[in-house]
């Protein structure tokens, strides 16, 4: 191997930029999904060589085959076509093929958490012990996945360097971090354009990163004092964005009963200079703002004093969490409205994923509200265009919006993918459905009604029937 002949093993920086030129700089990415996938792309675009390591064999496979597994990535399936037959990805389920072999080892890994919403880092866990016994000396280790500040340096680094008899951080190995911030369903476009943070162990890994990264990627590179660092900046962006979330749904419940529609406040108040809007909707999920909350407060969590703090982070996801039952209230109130409350009931919920154009169910307030509707005894209905035909939250995709809406008393539009955007409510009407929920301020609420709709929507106030403020969708916080 290429590493056996390094006279020395301590980090080299200065044939850093010679590697990248005559392509002899070698990257294994662990973990090609949603993030990881396109990560490795980018980089074998770049000209540098990549391996992708997954335990997901059925992904192995699909990849080797050239079935391309992120159609709903725009863009990602044509460098694909262009690097995988040239040899530049390669990809393979076997850690003693992939690691040993490469320069810097990107951990782009799942950061997941339990019901009681305790971040899960087990997958990072499991790499670094393997990292221990397969990573070649000089490498350099960066760590893209969401964690929390001083995961890195309290956790990563120890299980890496195991007993330390063949590894030492910063002398032999070099880690650090650079916190993946793209958006899915624009992660090219996001790739091309947001600054990455680039945070380290030690300076000359700091260096390296930034100058890896900067061969690849045409963005400003912030350096960071330390990982903790950049990790707090990460998190701190995606719970900004949960905190404000929660705030505009919690006036999209009062806007309501106050017969106010909330897109027509937005609309004005973004033109303050200093408004930044936020849109409400069936709540907040996904594998990123849930997650990053709880894993700010588990971090306060395990500070002195720390339970007394952050207090609008635990309110933030008490509101958003609360979404789906005020969805269902929502929908029994149009039920009662058009009579229709009595026997046994069938609902379509149309859009599952998280959010729109994009293939990804995971903490997706469609669940919670299929499991509330269940729980009630409703019959589900469900069509996402990203999952026509599949298996999801234990019903059967349906083809088309029109199929899954005849003879259904109700339909809940949760996520509003393009092709669902564009419904119109005479459609929905005729269809036989006799009362719409609007999760997503795709539909007009008075061409609704002059189709003959019940309507009621997340924070649409015009469409309700009672704005002087029944219990329905009552926030208790």
């Amino acid at each position: 191997m290429e590493h056996e002949t390094r006279p020395t093993p301590i980090l080299y920086a200065n044939d850093i930029r010679a590697r990248l030129r005559t392509g002899r700089f070698r990257v294994c990415v662990v973990g090609i999904g949603r993030i990881g996938l396109p990560t490795a792309l980018s980089f074998a675009r770049s000209g540098i060589k990549v391996t992708g390591l997954d335990i997901n064999e059925s992904l192995i496979s699909k990849i080797r085959s050239s079935d391309f597994p992120l159609d709903d990535e725009p863009g990602c399936r044509d460098i694909f076509e262009s690097v995988y037959p040239r040899g530049m990805l390669s990809v393979t389920d076997d850690p003693a093929e992939a690691i040993p072999n490469a320069d810097m080892v990107l951990l782009s890994l799942p950061t997941p958490m339990d019901a009681f919403g305790n971040p899960h880092y087990t997958a990072l866990e499991s790499v670094a012990s393997q990292l221990n016994s397969l990573l070649a000396l000089g490498s350099v280790v960066v760590v893209e996945s969401t964690v929390e500040p001083n995961f890195v340096e309290s956790e990563m680094a120890p299980l890496i360097e195991g007993d330390s008899s063949r590894l030492k951080v910063s002398e032999n190995f070099g880690l650090g971090v650079c916190p993946e911030t793209a958006n899915p369903g624009q992660i090219l476009d996001d790739f091309g354009s947001l600054p990455r943070l680039v945070g380290a162990m030690d300076e000359r890994t700091a260096e390296i990163i930034s100058e890896v990264y900067g061969h690849v990627f045409p963005v400003e590179l912030v350096r960071m004092p330390d990982c903790r660092t950049a990790n707090a900046v990460k998190l701190t962006t995606n719970v900004f964005r949960d905190v404000n979330i929660a705030f505009v749904n919690e006036l999209a419940i009062l806007f309501e009963r106050l017969g106010i529609d909330v897109n027509i406040v937005l609309e004005a108040a973004k033109r303050k200079y200093n408004f930044e809007p936020h849109y409400p909707g069936a709540g907040v999920g996904g594998p990123c703002l849930p997650v990053n909350s709880y894993q700010m407060l588990n971090v306060a969590s395990r500070i002195a004093g720390g339970s007394s703090l952050l207090g609008m982070v635990r309110a933030g996801r008490r509101a958003n969490e609360f979404m789906p039952s005020h969805v269902v209230d929502l929908l029994y109130d149009g039920l009662r409205e058009a009579g229709s409350t009595d026997g046994a009931l069938t609902v379509a919920l149309l859009g599952v994923s998280y959010k729109p154009n994009v293939r990804d169910v995971q903490l997706a307030p469609s669940g919670e509200i299929a499991r509330l509707l269940r729980s009630r005894n409703v019959d589900i209905k469900i069509y996402d265009p990203h999952y026509a035909g599949d298996m999801v939250f234990g019903a059967r995709v349906g083809g088309s919006a029109a199929e899954i809406m005849r003879g259904v008393d109700a339909a809940v539009l949760v996520t509003a993918h393009d092709e669902l955007r564009v419904l119109e409510a005479r459609a929905i009407r005729e269809s036989g459905c006799r009362v719409i929920v609007d999760c997503c301020g795709a539909i007009d609420p008075a061409a609704a009604v002059t189709a003959g709709l019940v309507y009621r929507g997340v924070g649409r106030g015009a469409g309700s029937t009672d704005a002087g403020g029944d219990d329905v969708g009552a926030h208790s916080s």
